[in-house]
């Protein structure tokens, strides 16, 4: 399980960084991966409404939202958003990434197409103010709830603190460990008991993927599927992302990794191979299972769709007898 951090303070080592920090530190306690966004030090332009996004889904500006943070926000199991309060909002550097996410809004209102993640992914709000108003959290409580559902998150709450002026306030708080660890464990526990299930083929740009979405679509919320290749590619194969589509799973912000990397979050349950062969891993103690799926790579988008139904039939199956 992955944790993305999205630190929108433009201060270093203040009070909103302290804050995030810790709740990192209590996933990590729990045993999920975390990675954090220090939004301030990224390339980030501003949306420039191009519309280019409502019309065919993608963004044209070439900065480290198209290069990167994409890829993050759709790979994350629970996301993370910190900010100061600008005005009762997020400051202008989280703002501009949560600006810039136009772009799954559009995919998932104007394409109508479905993120499988967003059948278990959660996302929630850490903020804090100088002041002390009663209506000081009401702006950025509403941008976070519509942030995270464009990102394809439920939105499962904040934590929020006022009266945090000065340096080191936030680390004198008497109750904000405390409340952390709180935040942190109903957050994260429904997902740490999932079955892990590992899907592995040669370039991870294919098969492995469709195997991976179609079990988070499926069950996602009772298993955690990965996937990896043995000689990873360089992208994900666009006759896939249209096959998917076909089926109204988005796939752009996904990218190959090697099975060692898919293997860096933890043991699974279950590896399932299709046609890495000798590559593939074998793990002590976990059960491998070999599906003999044709590799379409090269081949038509008729030959992809062929696979593509092949492979939700094998994981609709493998859903039923694990009892999901």
């Amino acid at each position: 399980m992955m944790v993305l951090g999205l630190q929108g303070s433009p201060r270093e080592k203040g009070n909103t960084s302290f804050l995030l920090s810790a709740f990192m530190d209590e996933a990590e306690k729990l045993g999920a991966q975390t990675h954090v966004i220090d939004i301030n030090e990224k390339d980030i332009v501003p949306c420039k409404e191009y519309t280019v996004c409502a019309k065919h889904g993608f963004c044209p500006i070439n900065d480290d939202m198209k290069k990167e943070i994409n890829f993050l926000l759709r790979r994350a199991d629970v996301i993370v958003a910190a900010t100061p309060i600008f005005f009762y909002n997020t400051t202008a550097q989280l703002k501009a990434l949560i600006d810039r996410c136009q772009v799954f809004w559009s995919r998932k209102y104007k394409l109508k197409l479905t993120d499988p993640g967003q059948k278990y992914r959660r996302g929630f709000l850490l903020a804090l103010g100088a002041t002390k108003g009663k209506n000081l959290f009401d702006g950025v409580n509403l941008t976070a709830k519509y942030f995270f559902d464009a990102v394809g998150a439920s939105f499962e709450g904040s934590l929020t603190y006022r009266g945090i002026e000065h340096a080191g306030d936030m680390e004198k708080h008497p109750a904000v460990l405390s409340e952390v660890k709180e935040a942190a464990n109903v957050l994260l526990t429904p997902l740490l008991g999932r079955k892990k299930i590992l899907f592995a083929c040669r370039e991870n740009a294919c098969r492995s993927q469709i195997a991976a979405a179609f079990a988070q679509r499926l069950a996602g919320d009772k298993i955690e599927s990965v996937s990896g290749g043995s000689n990873p590619a360089g992208e994900i194969n666009p006759v896939m992302v249209e096959a998917m589509s076909g089926k109204r799973i988005d796939m752009v912000f996904r990218s190959p990794q090697s099975i060692e990397d898919a293997l860096s979050g933890g043991k699974p349950d279950t590896i399932i191979t299709m046609g890495c062969g000798e590559e593939c891993p074998f793990i002590s103690g976990v059960n491998r299972r070999e599906w003999e799926v044709p590799d379409p790579s090269g081949r038509s988008i008729d030959f992809m769709i062929k696979v593509r139904d092949e492979i939700e039939k094998k994981v609709t199956h493998l859903i039923t007898q694990v009892g999901f």
